[in-house]
């Protein structure tokens, strides 16, 4: 379902488990990071009335979710700041083509496993945590993240034949899973 190519590995959690704000922190980072993406799509792809459509309501979701994170920073305690970022996000990006339509099935697919890639550290963060409240509240975005990496996918099929979007995405996928195994020493949502 997220064609991800490998999961998560115990050295991710290792650095959850001894730099939980930090991963809050960046968390909060991810997803103004990821309205900005669907943004940016809108104003590529102006002329796609669906596209357009699907960007407005994960920018929506995005920018919520971005407040539900501020919101629990400050309960807790954990201020707001800058961080750098990890190179995932940069490094998978390099993978994108220049050209038009590979450009826009790669910028939907990339943006679409970077979701499934959440998606799943979502669901190992619900099951990992030992803070009930904090579970719970990864268990609640675990759908909605679901959701955007299969429109993702979907609306790539718009620019290209499902068949060469699904070969693509297999490419785009195992690139991701090498970026992951090599992981980043600074403790991210995607390191």
């Amino acid at each position: 379902m997220l064609h991800l190519h490998s999961p998560t590995s115990s050295r991710w959690l290792e650095q959850v488990d001894a730099h939980l704000d930090d991963i809050l922190i960046d968390h909060a980072h991810c997803e103004k990071k990821a309205a900005g993406t669907a943004m940016n799509l809108m104003f590529a792809y102006v002329e796609n009335e669906e596209l357009c459509a699907e960007m407005k309501r994960i920018v929506e979701e995005e920018l919520d979710h971005f407040q539900q994170v501020r919101d629990l920073l400050k309960a807790r305690g954990i201020p707001f700041r800058r961080l750098k970022p990890s190179s995932y996000g940069r490094r998978l990006h390099e993978h994108i083509r220049k050209l038009e339509p590979g450009r826009a099935v790669d910028r939907l697919l990339v943006a679409g496993l970077i979701e499934a890639r959440s998606c799943e550290r979502f669901d190992v963060l619900r099951r990992h945590l030992r803070d009930r409240e904090l579970a719970e509240f990864y268990a609640g975005l675990f759908e909605s993240e679901a959701r955007h990496h299969a429109t993702y996918v979907e609306l790539a099929k718009q620019f290209q034949p499902a068949a060469a979007v699904q070969q693509r995405l297999e490419e785009l996928a195992e690139a991701e899973a090498q970026i992951i195994a090599q992981g980043d020493p600074v403790p991210r949502v995607h390191s």
